[in-house]
């Protein structure tokens, strides 16, 4: 356990490395009022610090940088959330006031929003497909052989798709298809559509409508599920660029790869618990993260969870800011997409 005067001292050499990216020295920790210990009685201090694990030496004679274990200890133990500046209050400020028309355009703005606020990497993993029903179905035909599907979701999504026509399926074929589906699979979740169709109303579409499975085959398309690479949403990617940890540009690489590696990411957030989570580093067992930490909030709906906000960046991360930011976000975005689940 460490003595109030090594959290001191291990409190302001964190502050000072996260704000100047500089091995921190004794002296610059004496010269802190809130300090108040000789140069001397400090650097004994980070020499067991050192020992201890919290605290690395980077070069002889250079001063100290924090561990991964000097972090972890930091964010259990020593930190408190940073108060909202008046940047941050004016742009989620304005982020709450917009009339946004569709789900995906709030969830993207707060990818923004997050990555312009703390010039690191945002990645919003948007509600999940399972929350997605059918509101409306509507299919308008161009000409003989051809239409335009078109489907509304109750989040406001709005897919539409040129299909084609079956030759042995008429216009009043297609309207009493449409007509069944709106009666019987609004509000069922698009990743169920196709197998209801199939098997709960695939016998009472054969006896109104003929030829239904060509029907059913054409409007595929449109009536499947969206992708899992629609569901996640980055912004500032190549802010990692201007951190001085990343100069390494194959370093860099590593990272971007696994930004495009969907199905990666929704794997290590579907591993996630619920509330704000802090992983440091190695923390995150990924080798393209291993000098990085992530810092993610879930959000909910009615008491469901149903996404998570992060943020990734170098471990010398401002983790009082961010962890503010994604706490106030986090139970302001359920405000924000609740119409939609109306």
């Amino acid at each position: 356990m460490l003595t109030d005067r090594q959290r001191m001292i291990l409190n302001a050499i964190i502050d000072d490395y996260i704000s100047t990216a500089e091995p921190v020295g004794s002296r610059s920790i004496s010269k802190r009022g809130d300090v108040g210990y000789s140069p001397a009685t400090i650097r004994n201090e980070m020499a067991d610090l050192e020992e201890l694990g919290y605290l690395e030496q980077p070069h002889t004679s250079a001063g100290r940088v924090p561990s991964q274990k000097g972090y972890r200890y930091y964010v259990d133990h020593l930190l408190k959330y940073g108060e909202l500046g008046g940047a941050e209050k004016t742009a989620l400020k304005g982020f709450l006031a917009e009339k946004l028309q569709r789900m995906e355009q709030a969830i993207q703005q707060v990818a923004a929003i997050l990555s312009n606020l703390t010039n690191y990497t945002s990645i919003v993993l948007g509600p999940e497909v399972f929350n997605t029903t059918l509101k409306h179905l509507q299919v308008i035909p161009i000409n003989e052989r051809t239409a335009v599907a078109i489907i509304v979701t109750n989040t406001g999504q709005v897919e539409n798709r040129t299909v084609d026509i079956p030759e042995n399926v008429s216009m009043a074929d297609i309207e009493k298809f449409v007509n069944i589906l709106n009666l019987r699979l609004k509000d069922v979740p698009l990743l169920q559509i196709r197998a209801k169709m199939y098997s709960e109303i695939g016998s009472e579409l054969s006896r109104y409508v003929g030829g239904y499975e060509t029907l059913i085959k054409s409007l595929e398309g449109v009536l499947n599920s969206r992708d899992s690479e629609d569901r996640i949403f980055l912004s500032g990617a190549t802010n990692m660029l201007t951190q001085p940890e990343f100069r390494d540009v194959e370093k860099v690489k590593h990272i971007l790869d696994l930004l495009q590696e969907t199905p990666v990411l929704m794997k290590m957030f579907s591993t996630l618990p619920e509330g704000i989570q802090v992983r440091i580093g190695e923390e995150n067992n990924m080798r393209a993260i291993s000098d990085c930490s992530l810092i993610t909030a879930t959000y909910s709906i009615d008491g469901r969870n149903v996404g998570t906000i992060g943020i990734l960046g170098p471990t010398r991360m401002e983790y009082g800011k961010v962890m503010g930011l994604l706490d106030h976000l986090s139970k302001s975005l359920p405000m924000i997409l609740g119409r939609w689940y109306m």
